[in-house]
Formats: C-alpha cells, sequence, structure tokens
C-alpha cells in the first residue's frame, strides 16, 4: 500500500536504511513497500534480497525531484521496467540536466504524479500508465477537487521518509547541512512533512474508506508489480559469459594460448608443470570462469601492445594458467602456491584479479574496456557520514562558534557541554554512518552479460566514465563481480626511467626491463634491500620496510617476498614476526618450532607468513581439503567472517585434529596463531607479484640511480617528500641546479649527472605561461638576456619576478636583485593582471636602466626557494645558529649499542603509532651531516614532553637499542635547532 518510501540512500534527507523500512513494514503489518528513493536506485537490489528473506514483497523505483520539488514516481513492474526507469533517471543524471514536470512513456513503469503537481499542471488527461498519488494530508483537498472524479486514476501516496519526531529532527539537520544553511534559515520547502509516516495497514484503510477506490487501485498497481534479481543459494554470475561466440569458442582459445605460450614461460616443461596445467583448466572450464580469464587475457595484451606496463598481483598469482598467458608474472610452481587459494569449487563467486597500471596508462586501459566490451561500468563506493565530519557540519548548522566545534568534534576531556551541544553528539551519533554522497571505487569496473541499466541508474563523475549507484558488497550478492584495474606510480617510474636513460644515455645497451631472473640474482641489486638502500623504489622504501630487510639480512627474491608479509599487521602483531626474524638469522632458533609445523612449513621455518600457510595448516595439520581450507582463510578474513560460520570452521578444525590425535595444547595454539593474522596476512602471490616490481625498480636505482630517481621525482616521489628524494639523488651522485629558463622543462630533466629541477615546482609561475616558455624556446631557441625573454613572453610581474627570485635566468651573468629592479621598470605594473599574447611585430626599443651594485646575501636565496618551492637545496646543516654539541654520527651507532649519546638529524618523516595499550608512541627518520639515515622512537613517556614541530634539524639524545643488527634510537630528550633567519626581515 505504501509507494513513495525513502531510506537513507535519499542522501542528506532519508533518516534509516532499506533494512529498517523493512522492520517498519513487519511492525505494521504491512505485507508490499516500495521503496522509491530520490534520483536514487543504490539500495534497490539490497532491499529486494532483504524483502524476500522477510516474506515482503518488494516494489522498486525512483522518485523523481529536482532539488526538493518531486516531479513524478516511477514504479517498475518489472525489471524491464527497472531498467527503463534507470535509463531514464541516467540521461539526466549524466548530463546534469533538469528533470521535466511530465516523462516520455516508460514502458512497463507506472508514473505517479503528486496531487499538488497535478493541480499545478491542470493535468485533465493521464495516460493509461499514469496515476495521482494522495496523501493522508491530502484527503480533504480531494473532497473539493475536480480531480475526484478520476475514480480510475487515484492511488495511496503516503509518504514515508521518518518514523517518529527524532528523525524528522535528524531529517531537518540533514537538509540544512544539504543546504548549507543556518536551522534557522531552512526553508519549509526543504523539508519533509511531520506525517511523513507509516501507518498500519488497518490504520491506511481508515483513512481512505471514504474513497474504496483508491485502495482498489493502489492494490491493483501492486498486484501487476514483481521484480526477481536472482538472490538465492545458487545465484548466477552476471558477468560477460562468453568472450568469443560460444563458450566452446572461449574454451579452444585459452587452450591454444595455453599451448602457445607454454614453452616461453617454461622451456622445458617438467611434469609437475603438465599436471598443474591440466588441474587448473579442468576447474576453470568445470566453474565456467574461461571468459574471465579471456577477458583478462584481452586487456593486458591490449597493455602490451601499446608499450604499458602491469602487475597482475592477488590470489591471481597462484594460478600457472594466469602466468602462462601473461596476465601474471609469479611463477606459482617455483613459490609452491596453492590453485584453490584462487578458484575452488567450494567458491561461489569468480576468482579475481587485481590488475596494476601506471597512474598515466589506467584511464586509457579503461576507456579501452569502455569501447571494446558492451555493458560495461565502474562500480560505486558510499562516503559516510564520519564522527568528525558529522559533528562539525552540525555545529555550523546550529551556529557553534568554531572553538567549540573544534573541542566537540576532538572529544576534548572534561569539556562541559551546554544544550545545544549535547543535540550536536545526541543527532551526531543519529547520523554518524549514514551514506554522505556517492564515490567511484579505486578499482572496480564492471563487465556484464545484461546492461547496466538493469541493475542501476548511472552518473557520470569527473573522469567521464559511467557509474553504477551501488557498492562491491551488493554487487558481489546479486553475482555482479568486479574486474580491480588500478593505477600506481611505481610502474610510471619504471617506464620513465627507461625513457630518461635512453635519452641521456643514447649509448647504452638496450634494457630488457622483463629479465626479472637475472635481476633476482644480482648481488649489487641484493645488497640495495640488506643495507637500506630501497629509497624510491616502489613497495619496498618505507622506514619500517626498510629496518625490516636490514634485521633480516633480505639479499633474495624469496626473502624479500617474506619481507613484504611479515611487515603486516596480523604476523606482526601476534609476535610471529620476531620469531621469524630470529630464526632466519639464527638457524640453531629453528629447532623451537614445534616438529609438525616446521615439516608443514620449512622454507617459512615453522611460522605462518602467508594466507597460504594458514591453509597448508588447515589442509596438512587438520586434514581439510584446500578447497575447505580457502573457505577457513575466507572465514576468518574481515570481508566474510560472521560468528555461526567462524565457530563451525573451529569446530571442524578442532574435531578433525582430535581424530588425528593431536593433544588440545597444541591444537589451541596453532588455531590461536591461525586466528591472530589470518584475517590480515597476505597472499604470497600478492608479496611475489609486488617483489618483481621491487626489483625491477631496484635494477634501475642500482645500475642508473640518477636517471631513476629523477623519474621517482617526476611521478609524486612515494613515500617521502620531493626534498628528500632530491637529497637521495645527491647521495647517488647527482648535482642538483634550480629550474633554469634556458635548460628546464616542465618536470626534471637530466643532462650527464645534472638534475634540472622543473618549473612545475614553482607555485607561483601559471602552467600555461610554462607552456609559453618550453614552446618558444623549442621554437627560435634559447633566451638571450631579460630583454629578449620579455620580448617573446607574454608574463606578469608577478610571474617574472617568481622566475628571477629561484634565480632561473642565473646563465645571463646578471644578479638577481639587479634584475628585480629591471622588471620592474620594464614592466607596467599597473597592468600586470592584463598580459598582452598578441605576437609583436617589431621588436621594442629597450631603455637601459643605470643601476648601482646591489649586495645579495646567500640566505635570501635559501628563503626565496623555500617560499617558492617548498623546500631549499641548501644544505640544512649550514643554517643551524645553535651550537654542535660532541655528538657521534649514524655510521657509529653499532660502536655505542645501550649507550645514552647525542644525534643530530634532518627530519624525513614521522608518524604516531599506538602501543598494545592504545597510547601514543612517535616513530620518526632523519639523516645525519652525512646524509645516512637514522631511525628514532619517542615512546609514550616522552612523546609529549619532546614534539616533533615539523621540518628542521634535531637534536637528538637517547639509547641506541640494536636489534638483530639493526640500530635505533630511543629518544630521551630532543630539540629542535634554531636556523638562521631570512636577513631581509
Amino acid at each position: 500500500m505504501y509507494l513513495n518510501c525513502h531510506s537513507y540512500y535519499s542522501l542528506r534527507y532519508g533518516t534509516f536504511s532499506e533494512v529498517e523500512l523493512l522492520k517498519l513494514a513487519i511492525e505494521n503489518n504491512v505485507n508490499c513497500i516500495a521503496l522509491t528513493d530520490i534520483n536514487n536506485t543504490s539500495a534497490c537490489m539490497n532491499f529486494v534480497q532483504q524483502a524476500k528473506k522477510q516474506n515482503i514483497k518488494p516494489i522498486i523505483g525512483v522518485d523523481f525531484r529536482n532539488g526538493n520539488t518531486q516531479q513524478f514516481i516511477a514504479i517498475a513492474k518489472n525489471n524491464k521496467g527497472f531498467e527503463n526507469i534507470n535509463h531514464y533517471l541516467s540521461s539526466f543524471l549524466e548530463s546534469k540536466t533538469a528533470i521535466p514536470e511530465k516523462p516520455k512513456f516508460l514502458e512497463e513503469v507506472f508514473i505517479i504524479y503528486p496531487f499538488e503537481k497535478v493541480l499545478e499542471l491542470n493535468l485533465t488527461s493521464f495516460a493509461e500508465n499514469e496515476f495521482i498519488g494522495i496523501s493522508i494530508a491530502e484527503i480533504n483537498k480531494l473532497r473539493f477537487s475536480y480531480l475526484k472524479k478520476y475514480e480510475d486514476k487515484l492511488v495511496i501516496q503516503q509518504q514515508v521518509t521518518i518514523r517518529n519526531k527524532k528523525d524528522f529532527n535528524a531529517h531537518r539537520l540533514l537538509r540544512a547541512i544539504d543546504n548549507n544553511t543556518l536551522l534557522s534559515k531552512l526553508p519549509k520547502t526543504e523539508e519533509c512533512l511531520e506525517t511523513d509516516v507509516i501507518h498500519s495497514a488497518e490504520v491506511l484503510q481508515k483513512y481512505f474508506k471514504e474513497f474504496p477506490f483508491v485502495i482498489t487501485n493502489t492494490k491493483r498497481l501492486l498486484q501487476q508489480c514483481t521484480i526477481d534479481f536472482g538472490f538465492d543459494t545458487a545465484r548466477k554470475n552476471q558477468n560477460l559469459q562468453v568472450y568469443c561466440h560460444s563458450f566452446d569458442e572461449d574454451y579452444k582459445m585459452l587452450l591454444q594460448l595455453c599451448n602457445d605460450k607454454l614453452h616461453k614461460r617454461y622451456p622445458i616443461p617438467t611434469e609437475k608443470v603438465h599436471a598443474r596445467l591440466q588441474k587448473e583448466l579442468k576447474v576453470i572450464i568445470e566453474l565456467k570462469f574461461v571468459s574471465f580469464f579471456l577477458i583478462n587475457y584481452d586487456i593486458i595484451n591490449y597493455a602490451k601492445k601499446n608499450n604499458f606496463f602491469h602487475v597482475g598481483r592477488g590470489s591471481g598469482a597462484n594460478s600457472i594458467v594466469a602466468y602462462i598467458i601473461g596476465i601474471t608474472d609469479v611463477d606459482p610452481i617455483e613459490l609452491d602456491l596453492y590453485f584453490e587459494r584462487f578458484i575452488n569449487p567450494f567458491r561461489a563467486s569468480p576468482p579475481d584479479f587485481d590488475i596494476d597500471f601506471s597512474w598515466k596508462d589506467r584511464n586509457t586501459v579503461t576507456q579501452y574496456i569502455f569501447d571494446r566490451f558492451d555493458n560495461v561500468a565502474l562500480l560505486a563506493t558510499y562516503n559516510t557520514f564520519k564522527y568528525r565530519a558529522v559533528v562539525r557540519e552540525l555545529g555550523k548548522v546550529f551556529g557553534l562558534p568554531k572553538e567549540e566545534i573544534d573541542k566537540l568534534s576532538k572529544r576534548v576531556a572534561g569539556h562541559k557541554l551546554d544544550d545545544i551541544s549535547k543535540l550536536v553528539l545526541k543527532y551526531g551519533k543519529l547520523i554518524e554512518g549514514f551514506p554522505n554522497y556517492v564515490s567511484v571505487h579505486s578499482a572496480g569496473v564492471l563487465i556484464l552479460d545484461k546492461p547496466i541499466h538493469y541493475y542501476s541508474a548511472t552518473s557520470l563523475p569527473p573522469k567521464g566514465f559511467a557509474t553504477v549507484q551501488f557498492d562491491m558488497n551488493i554487487a558481489d550478492d546479486v553475482g555482479v563481480f568486479k574486474f580491480d584495474i588500478l593505477g600506481q606510480r611505481g610502474l610510471a617510474k619504471i617506464k620513465d626511467a627507461l625513457a630518461i636513460i635512453k635519452e641521456n644515455n643514447p649509448n647504452a645497451p638496450e634494457i630488457d626491463i622483463t629479465d626479472i631472473e637475472r635481476f633476482k640474482k644480482d648481488k649489487k641489486i641484493n645488497n640495495l634491500l640488506k643495507t637500506g638502500g630501497a629509497i624510491g623504489a616502489y613497495y619496498v622504501e618505507s622506514p619500517a620496510m626498510r629496518g625490516l630487510m636490514q634485521k633480516l639480512q633480505t639479499q633474495d627474491y624469496l626473502g624479500l617476498v617474506a619481507a613484504s608479509s611479515i611487515i603486516r599487521p596480523g604476523v606482526s602483531g601476534s609476535g610471529m614476526k620476531e620469531e621469524f626474524i630470529k630464526r632466519h638469522r639464527f638457524p640453531e632458533k629453528r629447532k623451537e618450532a614445534h616438529p609438525i609445523l616446521l615439516e608443514i612449513m620449512p622454507e617459512t621455518y615453522g611460522v605462518m607468513v602467508y594466507q597460504e600457510d594458514v591453509m597448508k595448516v588447515a589442509n596438512k595439520f587438520a586434514d581439510l581439503t584446500l578447497g575447505e581450507a580457502d573457505v577457513l582463510r575466507r572465514g576468518m578474513s574481515g570481508k566474510y567472517r560472521s560468528v555461526e560460520e567462524f565457530k563451525a570452521v573451529e569446530d571442524k578444525f578442532v574435531s578433525n585434529c582430535r581424530k588425528k590425535g593431536h593433544k588440545d595444547a597444541l591444537i589451541f595454539e596453532v588455531w590461536n596463531q591461525i586466528k591472530s593474522f589470518a584475517g590480515y596476512a597476505f597472499a604470497k602471490g600478492h608479496s611475489a607479484s609486488y617483489a618483481v616490481e621491487s626489483y625491477q625498480s631496484l635494477f634501475l636505482k642500482c645500475y642508473y640511480p640518477i636517471e631513476f630517481m629523477t623519474a621517482v621525482l617526476n611521478n609524486g616521489g612515494g613515500f617521502y617528500s620531493a626534498e628528500h628524494y632530491i637529497h637521495e639523488a645527491k647521495m647517488c651522485g647527482a648535482l642538483i641546479e634550480l629550474p633554469c629558463i634556458n635548460h628546464s622543462d616542465h618536470a626534471n630533466k637530466v643532462k650527464g649527472k645534472t638534475i634540472y629541477l622543473g618549473f612545475g615546482y614553482l607555485k607561483n609561475v601559471e602552467q600555461l605561461t610554462i607552456q609559453r616558455i618550453l614552446t618558444e624556446r623549442q621554437l627560435f631557441g634559447d633566451f638571450l638576456s631579460l630583454d629578449n625573454f620579455m620580448d617573446r613572453i607574454a608574463i606578469s610581474i608577478e610571474q617574472v619576478t617568481a622566475l628571477i627570485r629561484i634565480n632561473a635566468f642565473r646563465g645571463m651573468k646578471v644578479s638577481k636583485t639587479a634584475l628585480l629592479w629591471k622588471a620592474t621598470f620594464k614592466l607596467n605594473t599597473t597592468k600586470t593582471k592584463q598580459v598582452q599574447e598578441q605576437v609583436k611585430l617589431f621588436h621594442s626599443q629597450h631603455q637601459n636602466f643605470e643601476i648601482p651594485p646591489l649586495s645579495n646575501h646567500w640566505l635570501e636565496n635559501v628563503y626565496d626557494e623555500i617560499e617558492l618551492l617548498g623546500f631549499t637545496i641548501h644544505d640544512y646543516f649550514s643554517l643551524v645558529t645553535d651550537t654542535f654539541c660532541p655528538h657521534i654520527k649514524a655510521k657509529e651507532m653499532p660502536q655505542f649499542t645501550n649507550q645514552n649519546v647525542l644525534l643530530y638529524g634532518q627530519l624525513v618523516t614521522t608518524r604516531f603509532n599506538k602501543t598494545s595499550q592504545g597510547k601514543l608512541m612517535r616513530l620518526s627518520t632523519f639523516i645525519d651531516i652525512d646524509g645516512n639515515y637514522f631511525d628514532a622512537v619517542h615512546f609514550t613517556d616522552v612523546v609529549s614532553l619532546y614534539p616533533i614541530n615539523g621540518m628542521g634539524i634535531y637534536a637528538c639524545y637517547g639509547k641506541i637499542t640494536n636489534r638483530f643488527d639493526f640500530c635505533s634510537m630511543n629518544v630521551l630528550k630532543s630539540k629542535k635547532m634554531s636556523i638562521a633567519s631570512d636577513p631581509r626581515f
């Protein structure tokens, strides 16, 4: 009986979830109800799924509105009607145009016009599928309206948006947030009515007893509606089922690819390789996942043809089929990777590859997917109201001062609350977790059999790719499974480094960056791992990772794969990281492992490091099949965890172990190890995939460090700041030059061993001006003087001043100060905002100004660099004005283990961490005066006494600790050193 109900996916309007709506229906004895969110279909599929579980007949549609002005409601008669509604709504969402007062004819769709809208438009004729909606509040008006005679067109339209007064207040607050206005100034036209609530079926019929035909019409309309997406235990895979023209063609194509490409991966394939290949193909064909492999192969093949680098990672690296046809670059035989971790008969959903491309290439690949396949869209994700955000929004709506809002959002202890503040917290708690706005999933691409609008309306975010309105959880439930196409900077660094090397070293031998086997065995490359020299290399450059590799003395591929996994919270938090390091460094410690676990996991010394280890233990220790073992692994992950499933898995694990004769003490020790980290551990194939990319980066860092560091800088760096990557380039032998009119480009540029910083760092110079400079220089040669530059480039006084201050004209042998005066005299500063862009026919005659000799202090250059670039290329230690006391250097730390010493360091990076008791501590990385790294920890007792206040030089006094030959400092005291001030001020 309810044709117009909202969930909180009517963004910043609705006040409860679609599940809560179904609870309301049950409480009010309503067995059929329609969800019609405002210009949104996000909740529709989950609503249908949950309704059927509750034995409620679901109806779905859309409440079409411009702002808060309701135009009409569209109700889907069936799935085709829902598709038509989605298609129609999408035309407005994608074009960002207003919705008309009357829609075009939509097949298999009922249109309901609000009573007031019909009166406003003075409608007198209605199509067969069009109706007039009457709410309880409008019954009196109907008695005296000309619309009363349309007995066959009147239906109940009792809007349901709120449950009670509290919901109504929350609704008004959401509307005020949406309108960015004070609650006291929110127009009534922006609100729903306090009567927009649900009533029991009996009460609703009493309201309309005077007009029984309205009840009859409503029931008849509802009876004609039915919707189904195949929600059940045997849900169908809705992805594109056939890549070629038939399943047989797909099957033959996959076999042919494997046969053609087998010998490239395995020149002399062993029986083990053949057996594994046949086993995988059998499962892939039985589970009908052939098209999934071929679609991914198609995408990778396109990328390779266009010289786009990629990494196929995640559990997909466990497949020999994926390895042979080139989707991944990790050999599952070499690493003993279980195919069942990727695909097994127990898994209802298709497997998924995570495929990384360069951040520069990802959009091109995505466009190819949209062009290549018919039914494609990006997956959505919802940003919800978080505590701090909602408190800030509500604080503004109530008109609280900023100071009060800050205290509320930070939950300041002992802060006394007035009545308004209490209201903010009360409604903040209610609204927290509501969807706030829809965004695009970071990686998910949908490639489906049916049209996208069969499932959802779509919008066009800024990148211009159609995006559905539902998220990955709803997608999985209905059998819509995503392809993960991601962008990362590591691959762009590799690609750009190769181009820079070719330009800077034209006679250098060709580099085969895919020759991973050679890189793995290169001692110089492996030495970078064990000595902490991996700055700039993707995935292995963070202080924690570099410190771990030094503790492990990592010097091979498998060691790097292990390090990538044990740094994860699960292994680290369970204490197994420390145990693994011990057993790795000191072979005699391996005897402490339980013999059964050591036999199961000899490669990791009886320590569970990878997700696959959970499967190994479940399989060999508890006699679960590998398929069941993967169910156990997934049952422990955050995504799939449920109390019932977890308990059932635990019971089976324990029962099987007891049957094998294991003692309870051992059973529960092993089980607790699994439980402590299974949800956080990496798939071994995932770590191995990234390790391949790390080796490619490390090869470039090892043999072409200056070019590689330039590529790192040109791709936005990574874990560290641009300033620090410039320092690393210096340590690699580079000479750093500030932006130069005749040598620099927009990006950083290498000539020999000199890196010319790019104009892109100059925040005060516009993109268009930089483009003019580069184009002019390319077409007509270098700039000969300031006069020559200003003749050729249309530029404002502000921008030419920035170029002079950064010393970009230094090749002209005139001081910065003199150039600044000349530029000021030559440019009419009253016209700086209107730059003359037309090319001059004749060169101007320049008047030469006599400028007396002007002095320039070197510190002025430092502060100009800091202001214009955000950093200086000068040595920070030379700026310190405080006296340096006797101290040691980073390289000497091992000689002072367990002693209190003084170290001076320039801050590289710092972050807070929490102890197991929830207290704050600080982890910092510094470089000493020689440019060498050291790590320092401010534990909880000193972290607040000695804060780190931004970049600079710090005196760090503390105790040197040595863990597995890796030294760091436990800080007892620290102080930021004073530096010389700008002499101009």
